[in-house]
């Protein structure tokens, strides 16, 4: 992606903007506190963003069932759990293991849990997206990913593990924030926000064209969209939805 003067001078001034958060990351004290912070974050921002893409979310998961293996019980494992802001639109009966990588989300985990007892949960795992040993291979009918694929280590590492963990012909669910369109104003405010925004939100990266990770990833079908999500002043609206069936 072309990166102009005036992206370059933009992102300067928000990059001085920033400039107390930069310090107390290059100190070492921000990724810790971050770490700390983000699940409160997350709790609140989940609410909302659920309230204005749970038609999106509703359409996404609406064929969920058709994956289920032969006993007809839904093996689904979510990677990026988090507060667990997608456990309502599962449906009943559905057997789930949770992961996340970051253990300070398990209290709000936790009380979700609580709160949807139509789901069988099988465990919960503190893992990397790029590291669930621990899950079987072929083991699952179908993985979730929502608004995790911007901020792992590795997007490629992830489909490896997915494409693993999944029985042939179980399928991965995602919802994903990505860049804009070459030449667009989303795309041109996203690269001059970038930078600063991966070191407030956790690692989070705006300008990433996660589906073309998708597109080599080696599934045997992709079912994907790009959408606009109704998030006002949000640089992340630029979203994929989709499956990919192994």
């Amino acid at each position: 992606m072309e990166t102009t003067w005036l992206v370059v001078l933009l992102r300067s001034c928000v990059q001085l903007f920033a400039l107390p958060v930069y310090l107390l990351w290059y100190l070492g004290i921000w990724g810790p506190f971050c770490q700390r912070a983000f699940p409160y974050a997350m709790a609140v921002l989940s609410i909302d963003y659920n309230k204005k893409m749970s038609a999106q979310k509703k359409e996404l998961f609406s064929n969920l069932k058709d994956f289920a293996s032969s006993t007809g019980v839904l093996t689904l494992l979510e990677i990026g759990t988090g507060t667990g802001s997608n456990l309502q639109f599962y449906p009943i009966g559905c057997r789930i293991t949770c992961t996340d990588p970051n253990p300070n989300f398990e209290k709000f985990l936790h009380r979700n849990l609580s709160q949807n007892p139509h789901l069988q949960v099988e465990r919960c795992l503190v893992a990397p997206a790029e590291d669930l040993h621990q899950v079987p291979d072929a083991s699952l009918d179908v993985v979730v990913s929502t608004l995790v694929l911007c901020s792992v280590e590795s997007i490629k590492g992830v489909l490896k593990e997915v494409l693993r963990v999944l029985r042939p012909g179980g399928a991965f669910y995602f919802m994903e924030h990505v860049a804009g369109a070459p030449s667009s104003w989303s795309l041109f405010w996203q690269q001059i926000y970038d930078p600063t925004w991966k070191v407030l939100f956790d690692g989070c990266h705006l300008t990433r064209e996660t589906w073309k990770d998708l597109e080599k990833a080696g599934f045997s079908e992709l079912k994907l969209r790009h959408i606009c999500a109704p998030l006002k002043w949000n640089p992340a609206k630029p979203h994929i939805v989709g499956y990919a069936v192994k």
